[in-house]
């Protein structure tokens, strides 16, 4: 585990816990995304007519530039944004494992616990239910309630933070995507960069989304292993 500044009294002023889900609360390793990765590729032959290979460096194009695939697919095809989430869910839950120890972590963090991400809310539950952890998370905003605008467009930050009322200033964001953590440094969140573990390769995952840049401003905390970030910061 690496941590760009010590945790003690670092974030005693938090009362907001705000976690990203994919590759975030369970692993790359567990290869969950990896199966939406495929189905999202297929989605995107099936609309623009196009091979598998020029479908996918399509598909990796508009989740670069785009924040996600679907916000690409909608601004240039015109397509139903939930036929699209119920297609690239279709998904094989069963390598979340139980995380009980995660869970009871994140439990005992002083204050609320929230849930923001790129996803949809059927998929969110699956995860959650599949660690254990459903229950911990007084909110859940989702690709649907950001009006299908994703991070890290500020606008979907602006409405996840007013619908739940929170303060920038006493919040904190994990996420798996440094640059999903750019607008929540700028408006005054802590933020912990959650890496995959190290010499971790995979040949759905282009290079940008494994980048490590814990020398950059937006960056506070960085981790490979969430729970012994968390087990240190309930130490401290």
């Amino acid at each position: 585990m690496t941590m760009a500044k010590p945790l003690q009294s670092d974030l005693d002023h938090i009362t907001s816990w705000v976690f990203d889900l994919d590759n975030t609360l369970y692993p790359r390793t567990c290869d969950l995304f990896a199966q939406i990765d495929t189905l999202i590729t297929q989605y995107m032959m099936n609309v623009t007519g196009l091979d598998h290979v020029p479908a996918r460096r399509l598909q990796k194009e508009y989740y670069r530039d785009h924040g996600t695939t679907l916000n690409g697919l909608m601004l240039h095809h015109d397509i139903d944004p939930d036929h699209y989430l119920d297609s690239v869910h279709a998904i094989d839950y069963s390598p979340v494992d139980a995380h009980p120890e995660l869970v009871n972590l994140i439990d005992q963090l002083p204050g609320e616990k929230y849930i923001f991400t790129n996803a949809d809310i059927g998929h969110t539950e699956a995860v959650l239910s599949r660690l254990g952890g459903l229950h911990l998370f007084k909110g859940m905003f989702d690709i649907r309630a950001a009006d299908y605008i994703p991070k890290p467009e500020q606008s979907a930050y602006d409405s996840f933070l007013k619908i739940h009322q929170i303060s920038p200033k006493t919040a904190i964001m994990f996420d798996d995507l440094e640059k999903n953590l750019k607008v929540p440094h700028l408006l005054g969140m802590a933020t912990v960069h959650v890496v995959a573990e190290p010499n971790f390769n995979h040949d759905q995952v282009d290079e940008w989304e494994l980048g490590r840049v814990d020398d950059q401003e937006h960056i506070h905390h960085v981790t490979d292993d969430l729970v012994s970030f968390l087990s240190a910061l309930a130490k401290s």
